[in-house]
């Protein structure tokens, strides 16, 4: 992963840098890897993961569609 510096301004770099590996997922992935993890419980994350996913998508297929209201907007 590469973030340029522009006018040695190392703070936004650095806030580009974490946005980055947020979006990529790597802090979630070495939170995971401090301590070791059953493979049971690995599946059980994974499944739980996959339905949070799969609700996800679909609220936001209802919202598309109109039958769920959408998102409050702050005025």
């Amino acid at each position: 992963m590469q973030v340029v510096v522009r006018d040695n301004n190392v703070d936004q770099a650095l806030r580009v840098l974490k946005k980055k590996m947020q979006r990529e997922g790597i802090f979630r992935e070495m939170k995971a890897r401090r301590s070791y993890e059953k493979p049971s419980e690995r599946r059980t994350r994974e499944k739980a993961e996959a339905i949070r996913r799969a609700r996800k998508l679909a609220r936001k297929q209802a919202q598309r569609e109109g039958l769920l209201p959408g998102k409050k907007r702050a005025a």
